[in-house]
């Protein structure tokens, strides 16, 4: 399997931390680049920073138009009809990128997974199931893909994981319920889940960028 192309920022000439963050349905690595100036300006600890692009695949729902997507959408019932083979295919690609950071020498522990929408549900279908626990997980927006099988595919080793998970208020694409059900879930199962809710939409708020920013510093921090 080939690497997936991305976009790479540092903020230390060699940083000893990654962040991965994985984009939305049809946006690309570009998406989320802006807000590194925004982390770094709030004190989150140097790091590189690694934007892949989701290949262009057929997305059912948008009448099979071709876009950047981590898995096809087949329908607006996120939980009944998954796509599963897709969900798993992002997984083993996100993975690769996980083991070539640590191949850079970032050990998984300093290693933060991050996305939004369609990127937060591979963040969690991807960080949880690691057996090298990483420093974290920042899921925005977004819900527990394949819930019914996460309790016996989960790996006991990420059991301790922080999960940062945030969602708006009035979202009209996941809705709140979704990622409310993803917190009970992981709460439910013993998770460290740091919930955040803010008065917005498919978004991202300034409010929440400093939030990230505080788990940031709290999952990098050095002893």
């Amino acid at each position: 399997m080939s690497l997936l192309d991305c976009v790479e920022l540092q903020t230390h000439a060699a940083p000893d931390a990654t962040v991965i963050v994985l984009h939305g349905l049809g946006a690309d690595g570009y998406d989320f680049v802006p807000i590194v100036k925004e982390l770094e300006a709030l004190g989150a600890p140097a790091a590189r920073y690694v934007f892949p692009h989701a290949p262009k695949i057929a997305v059912t729902i948008n009448n099979g138009y071709v876009m950047r997507a981590w898995y096809d959408i087949l329908g607006t019932d996120l939980v009944r009809r998954e796509d599963e083979a897709g969900l798993r295919r992002s997984q083993q690609q996100v993975e690769a990128l996980i083991e070539r950071e640590v191949a850079r020498g970032v050990p998984a522990s300093r290693i933060v997974l991050a996305g939004f929408s369609q990127g937060g549900a591979i963040t969690l279908q991807t960080g949880l199931r690691q057996t090298q626990p990483l420093a974290g997980l920042v899921a925005l927006s977004c819900y527990l893909p394949l819930a019914p099988l996460f309790a016996d595919e989960r790996a006991a080793a990420s059991a301790q994981v922080p999960v940062f998970l945030a969602h708006g208020s009035s979202d009209p694409v996941v809705p709140l319920a979704r990622g409310a059900a993803a917190r009970d879930q992981l709460k439910q199962l013993g998770y460290a889940v740091e919930w955040h809710e803010y008065p917005m939409p498919h978004s991202v708020c300034g409010e929440e960028v400093e939030d990230i920013a505080t788990f940031l510093k709290r999952v990098l921090a050095r002893d």
